[in-house]
């Protein structure tokens, strides 16, 4: 009985052995881990989200495709800014692939604003938010003290930033520092910074420094 082509037969109209499902996905991984290893993509974000691990997850994107991304905990807190959607950045990192989702990915091991343009844009973007807020009403300033003998951050207690204010200060002017640890770029960091401004100036700080 002839099965009229419905059966595959070996070796009969190709001499390329055919390749199991995991074997062309392990081969694709290869080839796109290799020759994308180092690259740099320009993109807008899009769905910026913060697992409770810490991990960063998101898209980058353009007016004609979209590419997802990973950025892991210790990348993050090294971040100079906080990624939101509608940033438009540069993201330097490597590209996977998971073979057991058919889709592929870039795992971003650094992460800058993409130009005057885009930071500028940012800052317009925080400042109507804190306007908003009335935080630059004048009712609400108060005059800086010359030398204060207590400082109080509200910040990351891990983070790059509360280093580098550590630094500078026991460089310029040695003073005691008050930390209250607040949620950081959308992770869980010990507590909120709702009150914490409140909480640090009850403890004695003269001089309050909000650094998310």
């Amino acid at each position: 009985m002839d099965s009229g082509g419905l059966v595959a037969k070996e070796g009969r109209s190709s001499n390329a052995e055919p390749l199991s499902v995991t074997e062309i996905s392990s081969a694709l991984k290869r080839t796109v881990e290799e020759r994308f290893a180092y690259v740099r993509v320009r993109g807008e974000l899009s769905g910026v989200k913060q697992a409770a691990s810490g991990h960063l997850y998101l898209s980058l994107k353009d007016e004609g495709a979209r590419l997802d991304g990973v950025m892991w905990r210790g990348t993050v807190q090294r971040l100079a800014f906080r990624p939101e959607d509608g940033i438009e950045v540069i993201a330097t990192g490597k590209l996977t692939t998971y073979p057991g989702r058919s889709n592929y990915q870039i795992v971003i091991e650094r992460m800058e604003i993409a130009g005057e343009g885009a930071l500028l844009a940012l800052l317009a973007k925080n400042k109507a938010r804190f306007e908003a807020e009335g935080l630059f009403a004048p009712e609400r300033k108060r005059r800086i003290p010359f030398l204060p003998g207590v400082i109080g951050v509200v910040t990351s207690p891990t983070g790059a930033v509360i280093r580098d204010i550590l630094h500078r200060l026991a460089d310029r002017m040695p003073s005691r520092v008050i930390v209250w640890p607040v949620l950081v770029r959308g992770a869980r960091r010990g507590g909120t910074g709702r009150g914490g401004g409140s909480r640090v100036r009850r403890a004695g700080s003269g001089l309050l420094c909000a650094a998310p």
